[in-house]
């Protein structure tokens, strides 16, 4: 392995472990939230903040983080955006009240918005098309690993008390890896940016947060406050800001080439069937995360540590498939492939709401084993190859924005699946309520083996392809030194 290729793969396992931590943040703070109630004394509406600002903060600066890295260089702001995000997790560990841990949280948030775009970028940029099929297998096992990873560890740090700190030592296990990330990256990543000269968007940026946060407060806060009709005018609101988002960028387009979001990437029938997907795909998984573990914690009983030792399977098995799929299936099966995911997941959830309703009360961590690998392996066959799927005709040069809009697209749908959880999850009791819920899942996921049908049968994964839709050489990646 030649000296240049091994540090590819270096950067590429510094991203993926940047991108590891963001993703086990996300969900290793709910599992604690009853010690952090405890601890600082914070109110529902407080210990609701601490998990729904880092969300919001992450999801309106996305966009912006992904462009930011297109003009300034994705290596840069992915630096940048580690040392906030590590600096953050410091602060929310050291936090003296909830009103601090809610700042510092989304202070944590915004960060991450600049770190994780740059992940995708980097690989697009780094990584040939025949490449990124096992690079895009690799993340996808990431992204299952870390699905239950972040309950499983802030169950074991909470429940050991390490040094008396109780909860705190969730968000400071960042800082070691926080740490080695700053260092290792600078060392071994290469920057890349796009080609042409970019300026940021101003207009483009405050038009886009405003409207995603006009759209996303309700669907957070909508279910704590009853739902009051002010929600639904904000919400209306967001999408007429959205729309005027949209034709302020084409003006800006056509004025100087350089929009916050380059439309002309929804040409690309793969990109724009692909977002569709994700946004769907997404409220799906919303619905199950959240549902599965009120399910478990509060309808049966069992203790943080029980519910995150139960979804190991899940976890094992959603990595693994996602590793075959891109490197096995879909260069032999193409979308197929992905819409077969769909299908097993809807029926392994099936198969969770027939034992839900059989065992009732006394069902055991055993007996769900069956439908977790079922459904782990259904939504292992579907993450990687999707993000694959959505950049295979992306230029290089709007590689950040394409990656910022995937990941924002992301967060909208398990924003709108949260909110579906308050229609979904209701019955006479939990555990009747949890087979309600996963019959809407089912219904999300037949929505999204439609839409498959508009994603191109195969991917462009040949280096000719990639350099076809950047106009650049294939032998001649758009990197600076």
């Amino acid at each position: 392995m030649s000296t240049t290729d091994r540090r590819r793969w270096l950067a590429l396992a510094v991203v993926m472990t940047a991108s590891f931590m963001d993703l086990v943040d996300a969900t290793i703070v709910n599992i604690a939230i009853p010690s952090i109630q405890r601890d600082t004394g914070a109110g529902f509406s407080a210990i609701q903040w601490i998990t729904a600002g880092y969300a919001l903060a992450f999801a309106v600066g996305l966009i912006t983080g992904g462009r930011l890295g297109d003009i300034y260089g994705r290596k840069r702001v992915f630096l940048i955006g580690t040392a906030g995000f590590t600096a953050a997790s410091l602060l929310c560990g050291l936090a003296a009240n909830p009103e601090m841990l809610v700042a510092t949280r989304m202070l944590q948030g915004a960060a991450a918005a600049l770190m994780v775009p740059q992940v995708l970028s980097i690989i697009h940029a780094t990584f040939s098309g025949e490449e990124r099929g096992k690079v895009f297998g690799m993340f996808g096992a990431i992204i299952g690993l870390a699905a239950v990873t972040g309950p499983l560890l802030g169950a074991l740090l909470t429940q050991w008390n390490l040094f008396g700190l109780e909860w705190r030592p969730i968000f400071l296990i960042n800082l070691p890896v926080g740490i080695a990330g700053l260092l290792l990256g600078r060392r071994f990543i290469d920057e890349s940016k796009a080609p042409q000269a970019l300026k940021l968007d101003l207009v483009g940026v405050a038009l886009a947060t405003a409207g995603l946060l006009m759209l996303l407060y309700p669907l957070v806060q909508g279910r704590e406050l009853g739902w009051p009709v002010w929600g639904y005018l904000l919400m209306a609101g967001g999408l007429a800001v959205l729309g005027g988002f949209v034709r302020y960028e084409r003006f800006k387009s056509a004025k100087d080439g350089s929009p916050l979001v380059e439309l002309t990437l929804f040409r690309a029938k793969s990109f724009a069937a692909g977002v569709g997907v994700q946004l769907v795909f997404g409220a799906a998984c919303g619905i199950f995360f959240l549902v599965w573990t009120l399910y478990m914690q509060i309808g049966l009983g069992w203790t943080p540590l029980h519910a995150g030792l139960t979804g190991l399977p899940f976890s094992v098995a959603c990595s693994a498939a996602a590793g075959m799929s891109v490197q096995l299936l879909v260069p032999r099966f193409g979308r197929k492939v992905l819409q077969g995911g769909a299908l097993i997941t809807a029926a392994g959830a099936l198969i969770y709401v027939w034992e839900s309703a059989r065992y009732g009360q006394g069902i055991h961590s055993w007996q769900m084993a069956l439908p977790l690998v079922v459904m782990g392996v259904g939504m292992g066959m579907i993450f990687a190859p999707l993000t694959d799927a959505i950049l295979s005709e992306v230029p290089k040069e709007h590689a950040g924005s394409a990656s910022g809009l995937i990941n924002t697209t992301n967060q909208l749908g398990n924003a709108f699946g949260l909110a579906l959880v308050s229609v979904a999850f209701t019955g006479s009791t939990v555990v009747h309520a949890f087979g309600h819920a996963m019959l809407w899942m089912v219904g999300a996921l037949a929505v999204v083996v439609l839409l498959m049908a508009a994603l191109p049968k195969r991917g462009a994964h040949a280096p000719e392809a990639d350099a076809a839709a950047s106009g650049t050489p294939a032998d001649e990646p758009v990197l600076v030194a």
